[in-house]
């Protein structure tokens, strides 16, 4: 299960990654970016580029590198929980938010419930999230 979690998130970042890039104007303004100046489309690239191509990468290895799961599925605890706080208290202050930030805080969401199921099931559910 936790191979299948890591290629998902794998792939998710992947697609995020081509689609942000090569429909960067129609990704940004879907996100509330209403412009970019030259400026914002380097930080936006940077970040729904770089990063999660970063990210992407990240999950693609450790899916395939047993001995690094239990440190991804903890990375994604961590990532997911502080991602879905964040989430839900920045819409509940801007609220209404568009119909696209809520179907990516579904899916930040189902990421998380993701990670919780598949490090309680991975067998390291008995240590300690530190040890």
């Amino acid at each position: 299960m936790t191979r299948w979690y890591l290629l998902i998130n794998a792939v998710l970042y992947l697609l995020f990654v081509l689609w942000c890039t090569f429909g960067r104007a129609q990704t940004s303004r879907a996100s509330g970016y209403l412009s970019l100046n030259n400026d914002g489309h380097v930080e936006y690239l940077v970040i729904y580029g770089g990063l999660q191509l970063g990210l992407a990468a990240f999950y693609a290895y450790t899916a395939f590198s047993p001995q690094y799961h239990r440190i991804a599925l903890v990375f994604s605890l961590f990532i997911y929980a502080t991602i879905v706080i964040y989430r839900i208290g920045s819409a509940w202050a801007y609220w209404p938010v568009s119909w696209v930030t809520l179907a990516v805080a579904a899916l930040e969401i189902a990421l998380l419930i993701g990670a919780i199921v598949a490090f309680a099931k991975s067998g390291d559910a008995s240590k300690t999230l530190f040890g």
